[in-house]
């Protein structure tokens, strides 16, 4: 198998932990070089990396002719232009999720990458982490039966005063750089892989508002959903609780099944008073795993589950959970 070199667009935090150093750790693969606009930035990340060039500006990157193929790691609000340049180059992409900053920019990257011929992934990790296959895999081997729905919610703390000190906002509540709030910036992560178990939603209905006023987007979400499979879901999300707590539940006609989509704590199986756990810890570097199946997808090898397609799936029903809320603060 050859070697898959890879460059890297952004050197943010998720690529510190989460997805920078499974590019160099995965097999058959290579990170060979990085880029920030901070050029300082970029070279303090080559360094502590151990990566052999950095630069500071993208094309440097995109046009390399010893650079297979791009992560794009930046905020959501760029994913678009560099995807498309990408495509343009000929270079293969994997960029961060959420894909875009809505549905339209990820049908224009799909089409884009379509014309171009070159595969796009979007890192929807989970769809390839163990603890999260072994949810699909309770679900194939008829576990708790024939699923009836399934349930999700999720309750934060407000971030503290210093977040918003000088008037700051954080990244992740400034709508012109990740395309909404807290919710469309993780939320998204459990539809894609609810997506991943039971196919597409076919229908939405729902509900958002901003109800503690500490920054623009959305705060406080209640949400229903049917799946094409037959599957109904619902859920329920607000960022400005007193406490933190996340869960799943996925309801079946002989038991009930409950994970978390953030925290690597154990699989519950709970039948009528019984309750089974599974332990399924995460790899210290979660993008490995779907690094790994693309860069086997590339060596002809298999197929990474987490396309372009899916992944604008995903990005469509945000939107329309999303839509009348917008529609009242765009």
């Amino acid at each position: 198998m050859r070697t898959i070199r890879w460059g890297m667009i952004g050197c943010g935090d998720v690529t510190e932990r989460k997805s920078g150093p499974g590019f160099a750790k995965a097999a058959h693969s290579q990170l060979v070089a990085v880029m920030r606009r901070n050029g300082a930035l970029a070279a303090d990340y080559a360094r502590r990396h151990g990566v052999a060039r950095w630069h500071d500006d993208a094309d440097a990157i995109i046009g390399a002719p010893d650079i297979d193929a791009v992560y794009i790691a930046t905020l959501t609000d760029s994913h678009r232009e560099y995807a498309l340049r990408c495509a343009a180059a000929g270079k293969p992409v994997y960029v961060e999720k959420p894909m875009g900053m809505n549905h339209a920019e990820c049908l224009d990257m799909i089409a884009a990458c379509r014309v171009a011929q070159v595969p796009l992934w979007v890192g929807y990790y989970r769809r390839a982490l163990p603890r999260f296959l072994a949810v699909r895999d309770l679900l194939a081997a008829g576990a708790i039966g024939p699923v009836r729905m399934v349930l999700s919610r999720q309750f934060q703390r407000l971030p503290g005063a210093e977040a918003f000190a000088a008037g700051a906002v954080p990244w992740r509540v400034d709508p012109a750089l990740s395309g909404g709030g807290f919710f469309f910036e993780a939320a998204c992560h459990t539809f894609d892989f609810l997506d991943f178990l039971f196919g597409p939603v076919s229908e939405v209905r729902a509900f958002a508002a901003n109800q503690a006023g500490a920054y623009r987007p959305e705060d406080t979400i209640a949400a229903t959903y049917r799946f094409a499979s037959g599957a109904y879901g619902s859920g329920t999300w607000c960022y400005a609780a007193d406490f933190d707590e996340e869960d799943n539940e996925i309801l079946g006609a002989t038991g009930r099944i409950r994970f978390s989509t953030s925290a690597p704590v154990p699989i519950r199986i709970l039948r009528g008073d019984a309750v089974e756990e599974l332990p399924v810890g995460d790899p210290e570097h979660v993008h490995q795993p779907l690094i790994q199946t693309i860069v086997d997808e590339l060596n002809g090898n298999g197929k990474c589950e987490s396309t372009g397609e899916s992944g604008a799936r995903t990005a469509q029903v945000m939107d329309a959970i999303l839509a009348e809320f917008r529609a009242q603060y765009c």
